[in-house]
């Protein structure tokens, strides 16, 4: 969907809405321009935001440092679509997605707003992301998760049973990026937490990245070595 360049310009001075909706899976959703860029967000929480969305553009900004062997990408919790168009447009990478989406309406959007703007494949799924992974055959080099209910991770997503299932759609060398919240010192002490007890035990290479808002738990910690923002 073309957005008017007026609007485009006044996002820079001041928020533009665009769109809200009520859905079964998020009962307050908006779309809005900021700065020039799509925002999808809930009352509580930042699904997407473009090159903005900086905990992962900070995870692949240092992943690329490493080289870039990735070619096939899973994402689970799609949104707006933040990881393809931020790894084409300020990467300048070319990869195939499969993208999975819990809400249909996001579908809509992300159909209207994101996909006709990407020349890289996309194939978006709407399904409940823990029963695709626990059903799907296919393996991928990379594996996104940001599974966010507004600004909660639901239980089934921090169970071992789940991650041993996103090992089985792992390719060989490839990686997990694993977003979870770190602004507030009892988000840190639980992401710290989730790493040592759960996803490390699965991942035994893995290591976090603080971005500031956010930790990403990365599978192969050597993607992102050297920096002082890491964390084992």
């Amino acid at each position: 969907m073309r957005i008017p360049l007026w609007k485009r310009c006044l996002s820079y001075l001041t928020e533009v809405h665009l769109e809200s909706h009520s859905t079964e899976i998020n009962p307050a959703l908006h779309l809005v321009l900021v700065k020039g860029r799509l925002q999808l967000c809930t009352d509580k929480s930042i699904y997407s935001f473009e090159d903005q969305y900086d905990n992962f553009y900070q995870a692949f900004e240092k992943m690329q440092g490493h080289g870039w062997p990735y070619k096939s990408v899973l994402i689970l919790g799609f949104g707006l679509g933040s990881i393809p168009k931020m790894l084409e447009h300020n990467f300048n990478l070319s990869l195939a997605y499969t993208a999975v989406e819990i809400d249909d309406v996001i579908i809509e959007l992300v159909s209207d707003y994101v996909l006709p703007g990407l020349l890289s494949p996309v194939t978006l799924i709407n399904a409940d992301a823990f029963s695709f992974v626990m059903t799907d055959e296919a393996t991928y080099d990379l594996i996104c998760i940001d599974v966010f209910l507004d600004d909660v991770i639901p239980d089934q997503f921090k169970d071992t049973n789940f991650l041993e299932a996103v090992k089985a759609r792992l390719a060989p060398h490839g990686c997990v990026l694993y977003n979870m919240l770190g602004d507030y010192e009892a988000d840190q002490v639980k992401a710290k937490g989730f790493n040592r007890d759960v996803f490390s035990t699965v991942f035994p290479d893995a290591a976090l990245l603080h971005t500031g808002t956010n930790f990403i738990l990365v599978s192969d910690g050597q993607m992102i070595s050297d920096s002082s923002d890491s964390e084992s």
